[in-house]
């Protein structure tokens, strides 16, 4: 007999339902749900530490996502056969959730916890993601770990002029708005998508449309949650130290010295943090060691709580910013491109004290990325990489490879500048960009759009318009007054309470991504970032422009040239040859790499290649063997074998006829060797195809002068 399960269902607008079940799998972990929709199905598990480790200021969150491939009857790749390292995707995925899901905890919650969510069965149209963080949260919601959700997130998208929540796979491909929205009953705390130059109110009206459902889904997780006998009261807790003596000294010491810092706009950040520092040694030299021994996690703590304090206070009351700038000042920029003489394409971008080195590498079909997930399976032509070295913030430290920072950003970057890389006979090549930071003070990953976008002009991409991008910032009071910033510095991400990231063209936003530290955000306070974010974006685009305003006629030597030829599906099978005879042989001998696929009941042949006259060659070769022969054409062929009735000429390459002995001159032939030997090029006339067996009957007479005819 089964386990009897505690379950929530949530309708979607168009019908469908999403199942809530708890009680039934994983109940040794604090938390766990089985989401159900259609044959997709979640488990979501939630553990928390019941203790804080010592001298812990922040919440140790780990959010894992993991496709199971057995989940839709598929082996992995690879040797191994079994799951690794998780994909970008699953890294992607588990970002969001942690997103949406890190500033709902108490701020004072510091117990390690860990939040794994499985897909264990699939279904091949339904996209698992948008369904991911209400499994989470619910997990949440019926564990005993203090929450100030639920939360929950929906991907929505608008579908030929319609508003379409969680889409399937297939809609999804006729979407021009795709956005994965997070929030709470009352507020939105997570936006990140895609666009196909959309307006702000478009985009907006989308937010909206989301968050409508997200209450719903909020609701039927409270509703779970009070079926559940453990799920209240919640854990108590006491996780911080606190010595409120030793925070009001700090407080008279320095809160003063920090806003006149502040308020002084120094703009190299180094200079910044020194004067800061010498506050901080200013009172540590008034402490005995002993107190600054026994206190040193309060003093580390108290300090960066104060200096946030004045930082922020003096934004909201002096409307000027730790660099000196306005509210909607934008950091001076200097660009330029064609830097590195060896790429197909590069640029510089500098933004005050960010800057990107961007490079762009083309190549043929063979270079495209595989993506070989759960429930897609695909391959990528435009890929864009993302590397953020210690030295751009001047620390030493191991770089071991991409971390899910760096996936997160590279995939903002390649989202914002996707739907400007033309397709089709417009560019046959798979691209590849790379973005280098070399210094870094905020907005990093947006100076990856405007470098990137530079450096595709540069190769010589026909990008139709370029690709500028702005990070929004906001400072909140307890009176409710706040602050939009432009352009945001790394200090005043880390002081501030939200992180908006908006990259497009002149003519509409391309990509976002919204993470805040707060527990919401308005319409209203929405609504006034992406204006001002359209301001700056303008702005930006204008500074760009002076270094390239479109792209390059040409792409440069170096690149490969990509000629494309379309040949009949019944002709496929010539080219190559038998074992590939015949394709390799071109690629030999014109010194071109050739790639032959299928594509819509047609042969699609790329040939790519340096050297012109190598591209020339191979292209005649193909088109040789392609061509249908004509009756009544003349070609130039060559003896391939003889014997005692004729000869076989290949009129075309892999295309033989037979030349009749009768055919051979105006006169009786009696040995055919006496006209011919194998070898011998001739010209000859294609003079019948017969229509049963398409055999090809040749005329080398007819093209002979006929000789006088004797008295």
């Amino acid at each position: 007999m089964s386990q009897q399960a505690i379950t929530q269902t949530i309708q979607l607008p168009d019908g469908r339902s999403i199942e809530l079940e708890t009680g039934k799998l994983a109940k040794q972990a604090d938390g766990s749900v089985v989401l159900k929709m259609g044959k997709t199905m979640l488990l979501a598990t939630v553990v928390s530490v019941k203790e804080a480790n010592e001298d812990v200021d922040f919440l140790p969150l780990m959010v894992d996502y993991r496709e199971k491939f057995s989940a839709i009857g598929r082996f992995p790749g690879g040797f191994l056969k079994r799951e690794s390292r998780p994909s970008d995707a699953e890294i992607l995925v588990s970002r969001l959730v942690d997103i949406a899901l890190r500033p709902l905890f108490p701020s004072d919650y510091h117990s390690e916890t860990q939040l794994q969510i499985s897909l264990i069965s699939a279904e091949e149209n339904v996209l698992p993601d948008a369904l991911a963080c209400l499994a989470a949260s619910a997990a949440i919601a019926v564990s005993d770990i203090p929450f100030n959700g639920p939360t929950s997130e929906v991907r929505v998208a608008r579908v030929n002029g319609a508003w379409v929540i969680n889409p399937t796979l297939d809609q999804l491909n006729d979407a021009d708005i795709d956005l994965m929205v997070a929030g709470t009953m009352d507020s939105v705390v997570m936006v990140e998508g895609e666009m196909k130059e959309v307006s702000e109110e478009e985009m907006l009206e989308a937010i909206e449309n989301a968050h409508k459902e997200i209450q719903k889904q909020c609701q039927a997780q409270l509703d779970l949650a009070a079926k559940v006998p453990t799920a209240n009261p919640k854990r108590e807790y006491n996780h911080e130290k606190s010595n409120e003596d030793l925070l009001s000294k700090i407080q008279s010491f320095a809160y003063d010295r920090f806003y006149a810092i502040a308020k002084d706009g120094l703009a190299d950040k180094h200079e910044r943090a020194a004067r800061f520092k010498v506050v901080k040694d200013e009172f540590l030299a008034t402490l005995s060691e002993e107190e600054i021994s026994e206190n040193s996690f309060l003093l580390t703590q108290y300090f960066k709580k104060v200096q946030k304090a004045a930082v922020r206070d003096c934004v909201l009351k002096e409307k000027l910013r730790l660099d000196g700038r306005k509210l909607d000042e934008v950091r001076p920029i200097w660009s330029e491109v064609d830097y590195l003489p060896g790429s197909h394409g590069s640029a510089v971008f500098t933004r005050g004290e960010t800057q990107s080195l961007t490079s762009v590498t083309l190549g043929s079909k063979m270079d495209e990325q595989r993506i070989d997930g759960a429930v897609i399976v695909d391959s990528d032509k435009f890929i864009l990489h993302y590397n953020f070295p210690s030295f751009s913030t001047g620390e030493a430290r191991p770089n071991r490879g991409p971390g899910r920072r760096e996936v997160g950003h590279g995939n903002l970057a390649m989202r914002a500048l996707k739907p400007m890389i033309p397709t089709g006979v417009e560019n046959p090549y798979t691209v590849r960009v790379v973005s280098d930071i070399l210094e870094s003070n905020g907005s990093s990953s947006m100076a990856t759009v405007c470098a990137g976008s530079l450096a595709l002009m540069d190769a010589g991409i026909k990008m139709p318009k370029a690709v500028s991008g702005i990070a929004m910032g906001l400072i909140s009071g307890e009176n409710g007054d706040y602050a939009v910033l432009s352009d945001i510095l790394g200090d005043e991400d880390f002081l501030g309470d939200m992180d908006f990231k908006v990259a497009g063209t002149k003519d509409g936003i391309t990509a976002c991504q919204m993470d805040i530290k707060i527990s919401g955000l308005s319409f209203q306070v929405l609504k006034e970032a992406l204006h001002q974010a359209n301001g700056g974006r303008m702005h930006i685009l204008g500074e760009m422009n002076k270094t390239i305003s479109e792209p390059r006629n040409n792409y440069k030597p170096n690149a490969p040239r990509i000629i494309q030829l379309t040949i009949p599906k019944d002709m496929i099978g010539a080219v190559i040859g038998p074992g590939g005879k015949i394709i390799q042989a071109i690629q030999e001998e014109t010194g071109t790499t050739i790639v032959l696929e299928e594509v819509d009941n047609q042969g699609v042949i790329d040939i790519v290649s340096t050297d012109q006259e190598g591209s020339d060659a191979a292209v005649a070769r193909i088109k040789a063997i392609t061509a249908v022969p004509e009756v009544g054409e003349t070609y130039s062929g060559k003896v391939k074998s003889i014997v005692a009735f004729g000869a076989f000429v290949e009129i075309l390459p892999g295309q033989d006829g037979l030349l009749h002995i009768s055919e051979i001159a105006h006169k009786r032939v009696e040995k055919v060797e006496d006209e011919l030997k194998e070898g011998d090029v001739i010209d000859v006339k294609l003079v019948a195809i017969d229509p049963k067996t398409k055999k090809f009957k040749l005329s080398r007479k007819a093209l002979l002068p006929k000789p006088e005819q004797q008295n």
